[in-house]
């Protein structure tokens, strides 16, 4: 496998693309140590001067010692609330516990009591969807006030999927365990009873269909939160729960234990010998323009994240606005999809046939997105690229080896459906922080809809003014601005994450590590010839 030629040159250009790009990545740090705080120093304080330890605290002592841990959705719900709700009040990832990957779901007490926001709904039910598809076992640290009422009309339903899934994990033999560090309420009871084994903490961890206050109105009787549903009733009287433990630390000593007397699931692929690139992944953020619209090569961004920066390419004369090609990343194999430009019907065709030759092999594919669409205009429709594109859409959409999306740049219209954007359900899906996600760029958009009101003017016998051409355009590119923004979009959960581009990776060795958890099944058609 031959080694990619960097052309990068350095110049002033580059330098200043570097100074953006650090500059974005200073941002989503700051942003990302602010979310890490969680709820706000008074919550935290009283909640430590209880002897309690902070999630975050408790996630350290769970995980082996010096092993990595992937956070997920960090961004969920930012700034959708009109109120700090950080990271839905709630931290999702994948790290090792007793020799297993897990999925780590936590709640956290300091923001809002641990009650759980629609979004918060949404960002868990995510995290047993990744769990479920790569058979990660789940650990639930639960510390939560339940559903917040106010807005229980978008919660109820779609929060009973949480029961659900882990019955349905469960019988599949990915194990459930649960800590119960304070309150476990109403629908939020059931999260540790349906679990496999839990674990409940003496004087915090409660565990009730209905608290006290309910009790009271419902029956009129008078009974504290210890005596209803605490740890003594749970593992003496009830046997809902499984082990009393002292405290916090006690409790995830217990959790080990319990991880570690579940059977190793030995992975299906293991990796090859791992090489660095040949190229310093830093000059990714000199390679990056810094205005979305502006194209780049995309081999200097696969050079950066490949084993030794080897790659064979595939097709490399045939649909250049698509590069395509086998790698290793971190030993493993991968089969890799990244945007050279606007999508015409013979890179469509060259991505058709790739992916069809991936299943075949059964190597996962890998999406690198800097997309503005599919090519249009008469010339273009009358040669067939939505014929052509429905084929790579397609392709995408049933290929059986897992996907793996990043989105390096922009992404737009059906490029995003024919890269594996959200619909297309990638195991993972990541943005760099200057991805922009819509249906279209926004100048484009303000464009479409000025032609639609000078047509309609037209048709009265009128002209659009200058005055009235502003305030169509200048409103929608505004609003494109602020939707199409990678931290809006992370917020509303289209990724499972933001990741600094040096990071990418290291982020993408680990996920393909879990992805190849499970073997990947027999191809679903041939290699036709596009």
């Amino acid at each position: 496998m031959s080694r990619l030629a960097s052309k990068l040159q350095r110049s002033a250009e580059f330098d200043e693309n570097a100074a953006h790009h650090r500059g974005l990545a200073r941002d989503l740090h700051e942003r990302l140590a602010k979310i890490r705080e969680m709820g706000p120093e008074r919550s935290r304080r009283r909640h430590t001067e209880r002897g309690r330890l902070l999630v975050r605290e408790r996630i350290e002592r769970l995980l082996d010692p010096g092993t990595p841990f992937l956070e997920l959705m960090a961004f969920c719900a930012d700034g959708v609330y009109g109120d700090s709700v950080p990271a839905a009040g709630m931290i999702n990832g994948i790290g090792t516990v007793s020799g297993h990957q897990v999925m780590i779901l936590a709640n956290d007490s300091t923001v809002k009591g641990g009650t759980l926001y629609p979004l918060t709904v949404q960002k868990q039910l995510r995290a047993q969807q990744i769990a479920l598809e790569n058979r990660l076992p789940c650990v639930y640290l639960v510390d939560s006030g339940g559903a917040f009422l106010p807005l229980q009309s978008e919660i109820f339903t779609p929060g009973g999927k949480i029961f659900y899934n882990e019955a349905v994990m469960s019988a599949a033999g990915i194990a459930q365990v649960a800590v119960v560090h304070g309150p476990s309420t109403a629908g939020g009871a059931y999260v540790p009873a349906m679990c496999d084994e839990n674990i409940i903490v003496a004087g915090h961890g409660t565990i009730y269909l209905g608290g006290p206050p309910l009790v009271r109105a419902a029956t009129g009787e008078e009974v504290t939160a210890e005596e209803l549903g605490g740890g003594e009733v749970h593992t003496r009287i009830s046997g809902v729960s499984d082990h009393l433990a002292r405290d916090d630390a006690h409790g995830l000593e217990l959790a080990r234990e319990a991880m570690a007397r579940v059977p190793l699931d030995p992975p299906a692929v293991a990796p090859g010998p791992v090489e660095p690139p040949a190229y310093d992944p830093e000059e990714l953020y000199g390679l990056l323009p810094r205005d979305a619209r502006k194209q780049y090569d995309a081999s200097e961004i696969i050079a950066r994240l490949v084993d030794a920066s080897r790659f064979h390419e595939f097709k490399p004369l045939y649909g250049t606005t698509l590069v395509t090609g086998f790698a290793r990343l971190h030993g493993y194999e991968v089969a890799i999809l990244a945007n050279n430009g606007v999508l015409f019907s013979d890179s469509a065709l060259k991505a058709t046939h790739f992916i069809e030759l991936a299943c075949q092999r059964r190597i996962p594919l890998l999406f690198l997105q800097n997309i503005t669409g599919f090519m249009v205009g008469k010339r273009y429709e009358h040669g067939g690229i939505t014929k052509d594109g429905a084929k790579m859409v397609h392709a995408v959409a049933t290929a059986q080896v897992p996907k793996l999306t990043v989105i390096v740049g922009a992404s737009h219209g059906a490029g995003n459906y024919a890269m594996c954007g959200r619909s297309y359900s990638p195991r993972f899906l990541f943005t760099w922080p200057n991805a922009r996600i819509s249906v279209m760029g926004g100048e484009q958009a303000a464009q479409t809809l000025v032609s639609v009101k000078r047509d309609q003017l037209r048709a009265q016998g009128q002209e659009l003014t200058p005055e009235v051409e502003a305030m169509i355009r200048e409103p929608v590119l505004a609003a494109y601005d602020q939707e199409s923004n990678a931290y809006f979009g992370s917020a509303r959960l289209w990724d499972d994450g933001i990741i600094d581009p040096v990071d990418t990776r290291d982020v993408l060795g680990l996920t393909l590590a879990v992805v190849h958890r499970v073997a990947i099944g027999p191809p679903r058609h041939g290699v036709f010839r596009m």
